[in-house]
């Protein structure tokens, strides 16, 4: 039986117009190359269309990163537009008709944090924050769309208990920093001046904190890190489908074109893939602005209207991945020698030349040592084009030191099963190519290792011990402008919430030093009152009895100092106004109430509270206090020991905090913080890595099945000849895992050389040589991953039809 089979399309025939030099030669090879490009039949059309894509690919994420300026800009922006002007004024504006008062609320519910604020208008023109189509009354309040929704559904229903005000609008996109905020604005009439702030308008232009040196260093590295791999796609995407390139190129050779004719023309026809790439990259990056408002990765959510590309960052894409194109394929074919029969590449390659690939990593440490120990507030703003070009020489480095490596290995092997034969062999005859691919694991091990290093070195800097003590209380309630009675019910409701085990709660009252004093600063200290158990909770007491008043030192004997020049045993102390600062206090002017402190008052030392304070000052049991508490000015705060066995037990409390005060501070207990800055820089991290991650899978999934495409009838030939299928596919699997071993291996050491420079850079010892371990674990999941989602290319070329040849 004899199979016939199908023609191809004729290529466009050579231009017959009499070739320039220069500048016209550059541009008339160029243009053939193009034309090949989208002319060339089905091949030429099939490997231009896989070039888009991977271009298409890169161009989307580069497109996506050269946003990120104006994505932070407009989120920052959007977040001074809603805070209110007078936030950092000390005297508050005048009241008026335009005049708010405003007090915010930040609460958790399980996972998520809740940002309020409670508003009520002092005129008939109150100024409005943005998003707002006019200020809620009392009972009322705008959600934004994602509260709005979990209050709805059953989830939410506890937090429903906590914001029972009836919703009248949503908030609107000027008002959110991102689509998935939970963001709420209230009516209160109980707010009055001296428990709330008062604003005549909203927009406040803040500056913005000053990053710490080390955190500018890592976001550098993570800078190059993350987009490093990037420009490698391209450059592997540009190079797709060389062989069969390669051997169209032979052809022209063999009709009469030269050698740097059809390198130009080569370099042409990867130009219109790239251009086509760019079209594609920019489709793909406008098709997934819309969608990506609906998608948080890490909490971290956008609106579409803020992924708009840097103009001089988007014009570099634009410009530089073309010319990037250009680059790499004149580059590549220099290896080859295209002659009018063939391609030098079918035999053994040329050595690869080893010195300037260590020159690269070499000159980029050379960059980063003068800065050792060095980089502080001042130098760093200078530094961080320098540190970045150095850290991303090391990492171009690494990538170019893989193929030599993978060459000089393989060339060493010899025997073994068939499949490692097979697999060994091919990577004897052409590694470039998979070297090539491999080179962006290599990347992003080398430089997650290298950040990791610089994360564990910072961590004590921005990882905090708080002195906090869950194991004691989970959650601390506080709140201010409360009389005595109202704070002693706050006790005795949050002690009656469902989910609490115990309950540490003190009333609070400044004490201060009646009648004429010297100095500047009237002597005052804090009275606690609380029953024994709570006060010994609270300080080294033996003996307590309703009725006991104590005197609490530190062990800072400075303050203890000033603690005892107002709590005198036998003498009067003031829990009322003084006439000096009456008006400061924002509550209703009470006069002087003078309360007198026992003779007999027993000096105690505190003890660390499960909030990890020492409070000083008098110690008082209820029985010890008259009447004179319920006129006083008083503080309450709370402490709470939640009961395992009841969920959602801290939700509760803040329902009960909020049914008293809504404005009432909860907070959870950590004995560990971390630093918010340090914290963005590592979710951003995580976001970054995880997109990485998907663009390094499909780019050495593209390079596989390329690879098999191209020797696809030889595969076809090696099953008619009776070779299983599984050997095929062992032979394919060890393939992949060679290069991508030795590209680990070579990560693994070129990442803890570049960590360890960077540590030293902000001066700090590394923590552990060891983080290298998830990291080589992973590139061993790609290798399953990749080959699993090879094989049914793999069997499908192995079939007869495989044999088929133009």
């Amino acid at each position: 039986m004899t199979t016939t089979a199908p023609q191809a399309a004729p290529a466009p025939p050579l231009p017959s117009t009499p070739r320039g030099s220069g500048r016209s030669t550059w541009l008339q090879d160029l243009l053939t190359g193009l034309r090949f490009a989208f002319g060339g039949g089905r091949e030429g059309w099939s490997r231009t269309l896989l070039t888009a894509a991977g271009v298409g690919a890169a161009v989307a994420v580069l497109l996506g990163a050269a946003s990120t300026p104006h994505l932070l800009a407009e989120r920052a922006a959007r977040g001074d537009a809603r805070t209110a002007s007078a936030t950092l004024d000390p005297e508050s504006p005048a009241r008026s008709d335009s005049t708010v008062l405003y007090s915010t609320a930040e609460s958790d519910y399980r996972s998520e944090t809740i940002w309020g604020t409670y508003l009520k208008a002092e005129g008939k023109a109150p100024a409005l924050p943005p998003g707002l189509p006019g200020l809620p009354a009392d009972g009322e309040m705008y959600a934004s769309p994602a509260l709005r929704d979990l209050l709805g559904t059953e989830e939410g229903a506890l937090l429903r208990e906590r914001l029972p005000q009836k919703i009248v609008g949503t908030i609107g996109d000027a008002g959110l920093v991102n689509p998935g905020e939970l963001l709420f604005y209230a009516g209160h009439d109980a707010l009055a001046p001296g428990k709330a702030a008062r604003t005549d308008g909203f927009g406040l232009a803040s500056e913005g904190d000053d990053l710490a040196p080390a955190l500018i260093i890592l976001i550098t590295l993570m800078c190059v890190v993350l987009l490093t791999p990037v420009a490698v796609f391209i450059a592997t995407a540009v190079r797709f489908g060389g062989e069969r390139r390669d051997r169209r190129l032979a052809a022209l050779r063999l009709v009469g074109a030269d050698r740097p004719t059809v390198r130009r023309i080569a370099a042409g026809e990867a130009l219109g893939g790239a251009l086509l790439g760019l079209a594609v990259g920019a489709a793909l990056f406008l098709a997934l602005r819309p969608p990506a408002q609906y998608v948080e990765v890490w909490d971290v959510g956008v609106f579409a209207g803020d992924l708009v590309p840097d103009p001089l960052l988007g014009l570099v894409v634009l410009l530089g991945v073309p010319l990037a194109a250009v680059l790499v394929t004149l580059v590549s074919l220099k290896s080859v020698a295209i002659e009018p029969l063939g391609v030098v590449r079918h035999t053994k390659p040329r050595r690869r030349r080893l010195w300037w690939r260590l020159l690269l990593p070499v000159l980029g440490v050379a960059l980063l040592l003068p800065f050792s120990g060095d980089v502080n507030f001042y130098t760093v703003r200078y530094s961080e084009y320098v540190i970045g070009a150095g850290s991303a020489l090391v990492l171009i480095g690494l990538i170019a030191l893989l193929p030599w490596a993978v060459e000089a290995v393989v060339r060493r092997l010899r025997g073994g099963p068939v499949p490692w034969q097979l697999a060994t062999r091919r990577l004897q005859l052409e590694s470039g190519s998979v070297s090539r691919a491999v080179g962006g694991i290599t990347v992003a091990v080398a430089g997650a290792i290298a950040i990791q290093m610089l994360l564990g070195s910072m961590h004590e800097d921005f990882i905090k011990l708080t002195g906090q003590d869950p194991a004691r209380a989970e959650v601390g309630v506080a709140t201010n402008h409360a009389d005595g009675a109202l704070a002693q019910r706050m006790i005795a409701d949050f002690r009656a919430t469902e989910g609490v085990r115990k309950v540490i709660g003190t009333v609070n009252v400044y004490a201060t030093k009646p009648g004429p004093y010297e100095g500047d600063i009237r002597p005052t200290t804090e009275l606690h009152i609380a029953d024994c158990a709570t006060l010994r909770e609270l300080a080294r007491i033996d003996r307590c009895a309703d009725g006991d008043t104590f005197v609490a030192h530190s062990p800072d004997e400075e303050m203890n100092a000033w603690v005892d020049q107002s709590a005198r045993p036998g003498k009067p102390v003031n829990l009322g106004d003084n006439p000096e600062d009456a008006e400061t206090r924002g509550h209703r002017p009470t006069g002087e109430i003078l309360w007198t402190l026992p003779a007999d008052s027993p000096v105690v030392r505190t003890r660390k509270d499960p909030g990890g304070n020492h409070r000083d000052g008098i110690y008082a049991t209820p029985g010890a206090i008259g009447k004179e508490l319920e006129r006083a000015p008083a503080m309450t705060t709370a402490m709470i020991k939640l009961d395992p066995s009841v969920p959602d037990g801290v939700e509760h409390v803040r329902n009960t905090a909020a049914a008293i005060d809504p404005t009432m501070r909860v907070t959870n207990f950590v004995a560990v913080t971390r630093d918010r800055n340090y914290a963005s820089a590592q979710t951003a991290l995580m976001v970054g890595a995880s997109v990485l991650l998907v663009l390094i899978a499909a780019s050495l999934l593209v390079s596989t099945i390329e690879q098999l495409r191209e020797r696809r009838r030889v595969l076809a030939a090696l099953a008619a000849f009776g070779t299983p299928r599984r050997t095929l596919a062992l032979s394919t699997l060890w393939q992949t895992a060679v290069p991508v071993v030795l590209g680990i291996g070579v990560a693994v050491l070129g990442g803890l050389g570049l960590g360890k420079v960077m540590t030293g850079v902000i001066d700090k010892p590394v923590q552990s040589w060891w983080v290298f371990w998830p990291y080589a674990l992973t590139g061993a999941g790609v290798i399953v991953l990749i080959t699993l989602a090879s094989l049914p290319p793999l069997l499908r070329m192995t079939r007869p039809e495989g044999l088929r040849t133009e």
